[in-house]
């Protein structure tokens, strides 16, 4: 059975689909879990951030299609210490004005998509945070940036199904 469920979870991941990630998940535990484990289910992360207590974040980004973003912690140890799923509202109300792209991507994960708006002067990231039965709408969070790459304000949106 555990050998038909990788042989599905690779299989997905081939096409995009993210949905192996909860069966990943509950194969690792925290606090016993290796670096190697992680990197075993997940892949390379998409990016690394180390953190001032010697640990470092690995971000799993299921974006542009999925509706995740994983942000996984690994301590000094090579020890697995947390996984966070950061789209979620806690996340997005951490998002403040000012704030820089990096500092937004360290909360969020990389975007969906970025575009700039000629005509407002700003840069507009997204990311899609639901995603309904096929033909629904479509729901994605905005952040927009100013020419000086520094946050101007958030929002959502809604994409309607086709």
């Amino acid at each position: 059975m555990k050998r038909f469920l990788a042989w599905l979870c690779a299989l997905l991941s081939a096409i995009g689909l993210s949905a192996c990630d909860q069966f990943h998940i509950r194969e690792l535990q925290p606090g016993v879990s290796s670096s190697h484990e992680v990197r075993d289910r997940f892949g390379a992360p998409q990016m690394e951030w180390r953190n001032e207590d010697g640990s470092v974040t690995w971000e799993y980004s299921r974006q542009p299609e999925g509706t995740e973003c994983f942000m996984i912690t690994i301590g000094p140890d090579g020890i697995l210490q947390r996984i966070e799923q950061v789209l979620n509202e806690a996340q997005f109300a951490r998002v403040e004005r000012g704030m820089v792209g990096d500092e937004v991507r360290r909360l969020l994960g990389k975007p969906a998509s970025s575009q700039f708006l000629q005509l407002k002067q700003e840069t507009v990231w997204e990311w899609l945070i639901d995603v309904p039965p096929p033909g629904g709408d479509r729901v994605y969070f905005t952040v927009n940036f100013n020419t000086d790459g520094r946050v101007t304000g958030t929002g959502r949106y809604v994409k309607p199904g086709r």
